[in-house]
């Protein structure tokens, strides 16, 4: 017996909207029909979307599950369950746990809480570039691969050595796996909570310039060229690393880029006061920044959205906007706030919106996943796009609640999420 998904809201080749309906089978598309049409149901499962949009599922290519070492903050378990209420059904792990994710018995371990915690949810991990990220000697990328990592990366951390993070690109390179870089020279940020600019001054706090983040783009574009790697620039937030991205994808580098919500959506000039809840890294910038990076998506500079889901305490955020830990949540609100922000108000199209979160990122990082189409495994998720509803922290699936957006009402709003043709997660049940 399959499911047949009736009368949902369906976006062609072209990125048209029309109403059809998909049958799922053996956790697999197996037939994707456009018109008003009613197919034969007989002997299959219903599931009525009423209009309801019907999307590839969501991708997520940078997420911050805390398991092991800081189950306080999330768990495999809470995080996927957050995933995919907000519409997730593959998400890829940053390795900045503890232990970190340098070993093949580390990964074996957060694939088996996947399998067997995760909601259905995919749960791809990343592999460190360098033993307990500390940017002295390189892990075994090899055995890694093997045990089915899916890039290399010390997110979290930048790569500080410029020889380390040439070497670690020839070696992946050879292993034709991408190195993933969190950009970022630590001698331009020591002490420093949020950006350079209008808040640091009038706090008097130190600030993080702009080209602490650049710095190590523009170095890695010239390391990426000389080695061939397929290098991927993490949580672009600045005006200067867009043009040096620009420049390297105009030259033939093979660099992809990715961006967060909260960098498209709020700049430096927003953050309220010392509400830890606005602190991450990179800091929220500039309005420039903010329009730099908008443009950089719509034009292909920029590749991908993405959450940098990064939950913490409610008692480590309350330790103020100096010594309180960088990150918010994002699960949850990611699709909502764009589709309110932009598809709603005609700056994008949706179907521009939804290429973002699902089939590129699936191109750019090589997965089988993220398209609406007979044969690709029934990843799914139904979106009301009608229902105001306002962001409410304490109702997070997520273990945290860290968030700028409390009370912003949006739209946009996953129903339901189904993985491999199973439902992961759906409003009716909670």
């Amino acid at each position: 017996m399959g499911i047949w998904i009736l009368n949902g809201k369906l976006l062609d080749a072209s990125g048209k909207e029309t109403t059809g309906h998909v049958l799922v089978e053996n956790g697999k598309i197996a037939a994707v029909t456009a018109g008003q049409e009613q197919p034969d149901t007989t002997g299959h499962e219903v599931i009525e979307a009423a209009g309801k949009l019907v999307s590839p599922g969501f991708i997520d290519m940078h997420v911050h599950l805390r398991e092991p070492g800081f189950e306080h903050k999330e768990t495999i378990a809470s995080g996927t369950r957050s995933a995919a209420r907000g519409g997730y059904t593959t998400i890829a792990c940053m390795p900045n746990t503890k232990p970190v994710i340098d070993t093949v018995e580390t990964v074996k371990l957060i694939q088996g809480k996947a399998e067997n915690e995760g909601n259905g949810v995919k749960v791809l991990p990343y592999g460190c570039i360098s033993r307990n990220q500390l940017g002295r000697e390189l892990t075994d990328f090899e055995a890694l691969k093997d045990a089915g990592v899916v890039a290399f990366t010390d997110d979290g951390v930048g790569v500080q050595s410029a020889q380390m993070m040439k070497d670690a690109m020839k070696r992946a390179a050879e292993l034709g796996m991408p190195i993933v870089a969190h950009c970022e020279d630590e001698t331009l940020v020591v002490g420093a909570p949020v950006s350079e600019g209008t808040f640091a001054d009038k706090n008097g706090l130190k600030g993080i310039p702009n080209e602490s983040e650049a710095i190590h783009v523009g170095r890695d574009i010239l390391l990426a060229e000389a080695t061939g790697v397929h290098y991927h620039v993490c949580h672009v937030s600045t005006e200067q690393s867009v043009r040096l991205i620009r420049l390297g994808k105009q030259i033939g580098v093979k660099v992809t880029a990715e961006v967060c919500p909260h960098h498209l959506l709020l700049s430096e000039e927003d953050i309220p006061g010392m509400d830890a809840n606005w602190k991450m890294n990179p800091p929220l910038r500039s309005k420039r920044d903010v329009e730099a990076v908008i443009e950089a998506l719509e034009d292909g500079t920029i590749d991908i959205i993405v959450t940098d889901h990064a939950p913490h305490s409610e008692e480590e955020k309350a330790k103020g906007m100096q010594l309180a830990p960088f990150g918010i949540v994002g699960f949850e609100t990611a699709f909502p706030l764009l589709y309110t922000k932009f598809v709603a108000t005609g700056k994008w199209s949706l179907g521009f919106l939804i290429e973002r979160m699902t089939s590129k990122p699936a191109e750019v990082f090589g997965l089988e996943s993220g398209r609406l189409q007979v044969g690709s495994d029934a990843d799914l998720t139904l979106v009301d796009l009608e229902t105001e509803k306002e962001v409410d922290p304490a109702a997070f699936l997520s273990k945290s609640r860290n968030t700028p957006f409390t009370g912003w009402k949006l739209k946009g709003w996953p129903v339901l999420t189904m993985v491999g043709g199973k439902i992961a997660w759906t409003e009716t049940n909670e």
